[in-house]
């Protein structure tokens, strides 16, 4: 428990601490999937944000509340400083933490981000509520599968191949139930995912990399390119294709993510 309520959180591996912010429909457990590229060799963290699985959610929240419940993970688990990685509408709350908390953070990491301009980083109309349901969002899974694996940001006629149809496919069972998730989903669609469009990103002091895909049919890539040029020293990685989920980018991403997080440019 902490002065904003609790925070549920989960972690692998030993090493330099990595803290990970999941994207929409997820928690601690998304993070850990979502992170399937980062380095072995680190202690990952994952936090489910406030509204997520066993996570609070406090009265009035707004992004910079969570990223002070990560700086008190933190201090909670010993941690003075760390590397940050987070993904789609995870990012918000990790540019608060690079903002709010510079000295709380190593490097910083934006996938597929929910970034100023993104069509993302608009609040959908009120009728969308009515998706942030299990019954909905089970109806698309088993009635309307290309619909929900397009909402999840996978391109229109992507030729998948196994690999990336089981990684789909876990992803797409890892949202459900949506019950325990839902609070947190509304939070980032009609509140979080918006308020990312007032940060003065030129105001980031941690070094940053934003990885995004070309062909993402979700969060902008025109957005990313934009969010790079105004973080001093940013680098943007592009791959041409993979969308969202940036599907066969997986050892590509690792090795830029690595080199990276050890402080030197990859080839």
């Amino acid at each position: 428990m902490t002065p904003l309520g609790v925070v549920e959180y989960a972690e692998r591996g030993a090493g330099e601490p990595l803290l990970v912010s999941h994207g929409i429909f997820h928690g601690c457990d998304g993070g850990l999937l979502s992170g399937r590229d980062l380095p072995s060799d680190r202690r990952v963290i994952a936090p489910s944000r406030f509204g997520y699985l066993g996570s609070s959610m406090p009265p009035g929240a707004r992004p910079a509340d969570q990223a002070d419940a990560f700086a008190i993970l933190l201090d909670g688990l010993g941690i003075d400083k760390t590397d940050v990685i987070a993904f789609s509408a995870g990012v918000t709350s990790a540019l608060q933490l690079a903002l709010r908390h510079p000295h709380r953070v190593k490097h910083l990491a934006v996938m597929s981000g929910n970034l100023p301009g993104s069509p993302t980083a608009v609040a959908p109309p009120q009728a969308a509520r009515l998706l942030y349901r299990d019954l909905a969002m089970w109806a698309l899974k088993v009635f309307a599968r290309p619909i929900l694996i397009r909402l999840m940001g996978v391109p229109k006629g992507f030729p998948l191949t196994a690999e990336d149809a089981r990684f789909v496919s876990e992803m797409v069972d890892s949202i459900f139930p949506i019950a325990p998730r839902a609070e947190g989903a509304l939070f980032d669609a009609f509140i979080s995912d918006p308020d990312v469009n007032d940060y003065k990103l030129e105001a980031i002091t941690a070094p940053t990399l934003i990885v995004h895909a070309k062909d993402d049919p979700l969060a902008s890539y025109d957005a990313a390119r934009r969010a790079a040029a105004r973080i001093a020293g940013a680098r943007l990685i592009s791959p041409e294709s993979g969308g969202h989920l940036m599907l066969g980018q997986g050892e590509a991403v690792r090795t830029d993510l690595a080199a990276f997080l050890a402080g030197r440019v990859a080839a």
